[in-house]
């Protein structure tokens, strides 16, 4: 009996990439031998015509799916309702930008049916066509999220892999709202072949990450998968507790030899202002905890289905 591969797109104002992606990924997937297929199209709240792109090939191949949501609820949310839907024996997620090169589907199919690994996965060795500043801090936050996570978030890994139903469903199982994907693919554990292969540019349209949306995006995934910012903010108070005691013992002899203490208003309102920065940024990372704490207390769905061809599960 062939074996279903399932293709997860997540999908976000991306009409003109949708018809090549189709055209490219089932190319490669035809050339793997004994297999079916299925490809989910997850529009993510779309605002031009992705929808209507994917509904139109969903009409004249049978093999696509697709799930429309009632807005932009994230990617993240776009790929667990692909997984969720998902069938297959083995399953990947890709970029509908071709960033993810479908020719690796066949060689990542050859790997996982040898048993011993259950995932493959993309690691991108180079950012060629990235603006330097924004590969610059992607090197450095990679590099920071080594150090201070448990679990292992590789430099260069891209969310493009594919993997064992086992494993798809163990994802499945992990239902935290505030979510990235990378940790969690980590988190579950299971063994991961990395494919490597140098960076390829968008094949059409623009990216919808700014700069702004990465940083927030990291500063998510740190919180998500590391407490070591709250272990920081509980030093800085230690030492700068301790840095306190010592200046007021420093003043008091001062005082006692010298009978003035030299003081003065700038230094004063440096002090203040410096303190003040450090007690407001130990907030904000405790307030960052709390507000996912906060989200998932709510309990709210992680995205809501507009429109779908897909009996959905439940």
């Amino acid at each position: 009996m062939d074996k279903l591969i399932s293709i997860v797109v997540p999908c976000y104002n991306e009409e003109q990439a949708i018809p090549i992606f189709y055209a490219e990924v089932v190319k490669s997937l035809r050339s793997i031998p004994n297999t079916d297929y299925e490809i989910i199209f997850v529009s993510d709240g779309s605002r031009d015509n992705s929808a209507k792109e994917i509904k139109k090939i969903a009409s004249e191949d049978k093999h696509v799916k697709y799930v429309i949501f009632s807005r932009n609820f994230g990617k993240e949310a776009a790929i667990f309702a692909g997984l969720k839907e998902s069938r297959g024996d083995y399953t990947a997620v890709m970029d509908v930008d071709l960033q993810d090169p479908p020719y690796l589907l066949k060689q990542m199919y050859d790997i996982l049916e040898e048993g011993y690994y259950d995932c493959v996965a993309a690691r991108r060795v180079t950012r060629k066509g990235e603006p330097p500043i924004r590969s610059f801090f992607a090197r450095c936050y990679y590099k920071l999220i080594s150090k201070i996570s448990e679990t292992e978030i590789v430099d260069g890994c891209r969310d493009f892999r594919l993997m064992k139903r086992q494993m798809v469903d163990s994802i499945l199982s992990v239902t935290e709202f505030n979510r990235f994907a990378k940790g969690i693919f980590s988190w579950v554990g299971f063994e991961t072949k990395w494919l490597e292969y140098e960076n390829v540019e968008r094949v059409a349209g623009t990216s919808k990450w700014s700069f702004w949306k990465l940083f927030l995006y990291s500063i998510n995934s740190i919180i998500a998968f590391s407490t070591a910012p709250l272990a920081i903010a509980s030093v800085v108070g230690v030492v700068l507790f301790a840095l306190s005691i010592i200046m007021i013992i420093f003043i008091f002899v001062r005082t006692l030899v010298f009978g003035d203490p030299t003081s003065g208003w700038p230094s004063l309102v440096c002090i203040i202002l410096l303190l003040s920065g450090i007690q407001l940024l130990c907030m904000g990372i405790m307030g960052g905890y709390l507000a996912r704490a906060y989200m998932e207390t709510k309990k709210r769905p992680l995205y809501i289905v507009k429109e779908t061809n897909i009996e959905l599960k439940k």
